[in-house]
């Protein structure tokens, strides 16, 4: 009876479906430092398809040599899915064929669209520069010196220096007297000792300071009020960075942030991502999240 039973049991067993292996999907990038980056991955982690799944995240401390390592590695792996935050893909495209050529989906959030990646999802860049701009400039009066910070190397950040100079096209009374190539990662402190010289070389001459992420801004803010100007220049920026939000309700020169919604693109990442592992194909290689300006008077601040 018992082994009549145990062979019963065996042949039960037997018969049940595999269970189907976890997902394993790898976040790859260069910034997790910055925090726009890390509320991203942490956004994408919590989302609910991706608590089914096994995600790493790997950083490369702003090393691209390193960083298109790590996606061979992960290729090798034979991970599920790639992830790649706030990078242009055109810069592995040599891994990310890879990648394809391997049956591994390789998707980009904050990044660009690019042979090979499956969906980017990010913000519409160019839109925001231009709310970033006109918001500066009318908060100018129209006219003005300012000072701008950028960084042409992410395709993101550098849409929104294209705005500006749509915008600056637009009205000859806003005039760009420096500009500083941000340094990442670091761009805070970078930032910081960049607005100290500009400050000093354009004594009582810079009206506004136009960065093209939060953490310029943030260096910015804290430029002027060690050198004591904070109730002559105007600062704006971009992502809704928490400490650049509460720089805003403090009353600092830091005046508006267009906010970034993070989580909308680690959902709608997510959400595609899951429909791949499915058999379903992104409908589109691009989607945006909408953004939306956080100043002092969104904020119910009044400051004298």
């Amino acid at each position: 009876m018992r082994g009549a039973l145990g062979i019963g049991l065996a042949a039960l067993v037997l018969a049940l479906p595999a269970a189907a292996a976890q997902k394993r999907v790898a976040m790859v990038t260069p910034f997790l430092a910055s925090v726009a980056t890390h509320e991203m991955v942490e956004d994408f982690r919590a989302t609910p398809q991706a608590t089914a799944w096994s995600v790493s995240v790997i950083d490369t401390k702003g090393d691209m040599g390193a960083f298109a390592s790590r996606i061979e590695d992960e290729v090798a792996a034979h991970v599920d899915a790639l992830v790649l935050v706030s990078v242009n893909p055109a810069q592995v495209q040599d891994q990310v064929a890879a990648a394809g050529k391997a049956g591994i989906p390789v998707f980009t959030i904050d990044g660009a669209p690019a042979e090979g990646v499956a969906l980017n999802v990010t913000s519409d860049n160019f839109a925001m520069g231009t709310q970033l701009s006109d918001f500066l400039f009318k908060a100018l009066g129209g006219s003005g010196n300012i000072v701008k910070f950028y960084y042409s190397a992410h395709p993101g950040v550098h849409q929104r220096e294209l705005a500006l100079d749509a915008a600056l096209k637009a009205d000859p009374t806003v005039h760009v007297i420096a500009d500083h190539y941000v340094k990442v990662p670091g761009p805070i402190d970078d930032s910081r000792q960049a607005m100290e010289d500009m400050i000093r070389g354009h004594k009582g001459q810079i009206n506004g300071v136009w960065a093209a992420w939060d953490e310029p801004a943030i260096g910015a803010v804290l430029a002027l009020q060690s050198e004591g100007v904070t109730g002559k220049v105007l600062v704006a920026g971009i992502d809704g960075n928490p400490q650049a939000v509460e720089m805003i309700r403090a009353c600092t020169p830091l005046i508006g942030t267009v906010k970034q919604n993070f989580a909308e693109m680690a959902r709608l990442s997510a959400v595609a991502i899951a429909a791949q592992f499915a058999g379903q194909a992104p409908a589109a290689r691009n989607m945006t999240a909408p953004a939306l300006l956080v100043t002092r008077e969104s904020l119910g601040v009044h400051c004298d």
